[in-house]
């Protein structure tokens, strides 16, 4: 069980270095297409995700628990929306796409506004795989290791566009490609951090596992509507992101049905 619970943690961060490492393979900037095309597809398994490993398990859990088994489900996704609402409306912040930077006014440099962006991306998605994990060592909690692992191996595959999508942009515009890479790797630290910390917690949060189901569901969602899907249609306009929005919650829902059917 140990063996699967570090490759449940590390295999995400692993997606973010091999994406970040993609800064020493491909030259010049990223072309607007491919961007849109891998923010699309990280999006499209982000939600998938978010149906399949944690919304769809979190309502089975109320059924077995709760009198009304749509509400543990319901509060923990709004407190999830809500919980990301206010890490983007006070953390120091910059989006690919604009020169404004958003949170708390900081004299934090472009590159590391950029950096935590994604690093606020991946703090639900490390949540998501503690949680789900930690449903995995909780008595009587019907989750198996195959969809843990799924969930992971998906955060992996959406993980290696962002990886790209932040250390590429911040070698184009002046940082050695070493700086950009380890900008892009650290900010994929965080997740297994994250997973831990809630493992860690599984003697307390095993009573409300529903409800952080829920919740690492409603802080995925939000990134996806309020930061992928807007950047991925950014101008000029293009069909590309939908594109690889279907390809990737394709993807996401075979490998989670697959898995752990």
């Amino acid at each position: 069980m140990n063996t699967y619970i570090t490759l449940g943690l590390l295999i995400p961060f692993l997606g973010t270095l091999v994406g970040a490492s993609l800064v020493y393979l491909l030259r010049g900037a990223m072309s607007d297409n491919l961007r849109k095309l891998l923010l699309g597809f990280a999006s499209g398994v982000m939600i998938a995700a978010s149906v399949w490993s944690l919304l769809i398990p979190s309502m089975e859990m109320s059924q077995e628990t709760h009198n009304i088994p749509w509400l543990p489900t319901t509060i923990g996704f709004v407190l999830g929306m809500l919980f990301l609402l206010a890490l983007d409306t006070f953390t120091p912040h910059l989006h690919l796409n604009t020169d404004q930077a958003e949170g708390m006014k900081s004299s934090w440099k472009r590159s590391t506004l950029l950096a935590m962006t994604v690093t606020l991306h991946n703090i639900p998605e490390g949540m998501a795989v503690g949680v789900v994990l930690a449903s995995t060592i909780a008595q009587g909690v019907d989750i198996n290791i195959s969809a843990a692992l799924a969930l992971s191996l998906g955060i992996a595959l959406q993980n290696l566009p962002e990886g790209a999508i932040i250390s590429m942009p911040l070698h184009s515009e002046g940082l050695s490609k070493n700086k950009a890479f380890g900008l892009g790797a650290l900010s994929g630290i965080v997740e297994p951090i994250a997973g831990l910390l809630t493992i860690a917690l599984i003697t307390w949060i095993s009573p409300i596992l529903p409800y952080l189901l829920a919740f690492s569901a409603g802080a995925m969602v939000y990134v996806v509507v309020e930061e992928l899907i807007p950047e991925s249609q950014s101008e000029p306009h293009s069909n590309i992101a939908t594109i690889g929005f279907m390809v990737g919650f394709v993807i996401m829902m075979i490998m989670d049905t697959a898995l752990a059917g």
